[in-house]
């Protein structure tokens, strides 16, 4: 997860949220701006990318929804073959 939030707030985030993934914390917008995601507001696009083992991106989901963000992102997961830890 990458957003232009701070560190202390993604920090904040990932704790009520029991999140048990990397989050970047892109302050300037840099990243998001290289990945043609940042908007004119300021703040990173709610876009997914699925990233393979080699680095390529595989998938790109522009139509993300906080309220099903999760369901989602397991689903593509799925479709898209990547392992489920065990």
């Amino acid at each position: 997860m990458a957003s232009t939030d701070t560190t202390e707030t993604l920090s904040k985030f990932a704790k009520s949220n029991g999140a048990r993934f990397p989050m970047l914390s892109d302050r300037n917008g840099k990243a998001a701006k290289a990945f043609g995601a940042f908007n004119v507001l300021g703040f990173a696009k709610r876009w997914t990318f699925y990233v393979d083992d080699s680095g390529t991106i595989v998938k790109i989901d522009k139509e993300v929804s906080p309220r099903t963000a999760g369901e989602q992102l397991s689903k593509n997961l799925d479709l898209l073959g990547f392992p489920r830890k065990k």
